[in-house]
């Protein structure tokens, strides 16, 4: 959601374009929903993996105004969140108080986060990846701070699909390297409406393969967005669907193309 570009140049202040936005979408119904699937889809990766129910300590990070911490400590786990976006966090902070939720919230980078190493069962990144320049050093941080058998959910951009929500320019994903640059430049610069206002727009662009690929060379069993369904909660039409999508490697791909944002859980072995 929030991130940053690099270290030395960390900026907490947000365009008040930005923080408005985000405040008001954190709590809209449907995202809401959006957040709860996302937990839905990780509690039952894990129940496959645990006999008995157990409260997790989760990392939410880049998190925002807190709604995706809310849904997890409402459900009695210990939770975590740490974001570079200095009034969203307070903002975050004060919701939590009021509603008598304790939650650890910190104001940081996603490249040095400040928990010990393997301390998290869960740790999440919503519409992170795509903001931070080294990214990779991300993904590291994620896999020192899990536990053994924990839980990476990723969700982020897709230059496969040409719908996004990153720039408000028509087949942004698609657009060849250095004409996202000078988008880019223009974002941060004179037209921040270009990147919704967004201090650290989207530099990054993956795919669910080479994300896959890159947790796979990290340790981690990873599974993308149509392995993560819950085919059982699905009718007959939509559960020969993604039978055909899990059979058909080409298929799979098609539905990749027709699918914005990447989405990956990863399983560290």
């Amino acid at each position: 959601m929030t991130a940053e570009i690099k270290p030395a140049t960390l900026d907490h202040s947000s365009h008040d374009e930005f923080t408005d936005y985000y405040a008001e979408k954190s709590v809209r119904p449907e995202q809401l929903r959006h957040f709860r699937s996302v937990q839905s889809a990780i509690l039952r990766i894990l129940g496959e993996r645990n006999a008995a129910e157990r409260k997790y300590d989760v990392l939410d990070v880049g998190c925002n105004a807190g709604g995706q911490c809310t849904v997890w400590v409402e459900s009695g786990h210990r939770v975590h969140g740490i974001d570079i976006n200095q009034p969203l966090l307070e903002l975050a902070k004060k919701r939590a108080s009021d509603a008598g939720h304790k939650i650890d919230y910190r104001l940081g980078t996603a490249t040095d986060l400040p928990w010990p190493n393997e301390s998290m069962d869960i740790c999440i990144a919503l519409e992170l990846l795509e903001h931070v320049a080294d990214w990779e050093k991300c993904l590291r941080e994620f896999a020192r701070v899990l536990r053994k058998g924990g839980a990476m959910f990723l969700s982020t951009s897709n230059f496969l699909c040409p719908v996004q929500e990153e720039f408000t320019l028509p087949g942004y994903s698609w657009y060849p390297g250095f004409l996202k640059r000078h988008f880019e430049r223009l974002a941060t610069t004179s037209q921040p409406e270009l990147a919704n206002h967004a201090k650290y727009p989207a530099i990054n662009w993956f795919s669910p393969y080479g994300l896959r690929a890159e947790l796979a060379r990290k340790g981690f069993d990873s599974l993308d967005r149509f392995d993560l369904v819950d085919v059982e909660q699905k009718g007959a039409a939509a559960k020969m669907v993604l039978a055909s999508v899990h059979a058909l490697p080409p298929l799979r791909f098609l539905a990749h193309v027709c699918t914005p944002g990447t989405i990956v859980l990863g399983i560290k072995s």
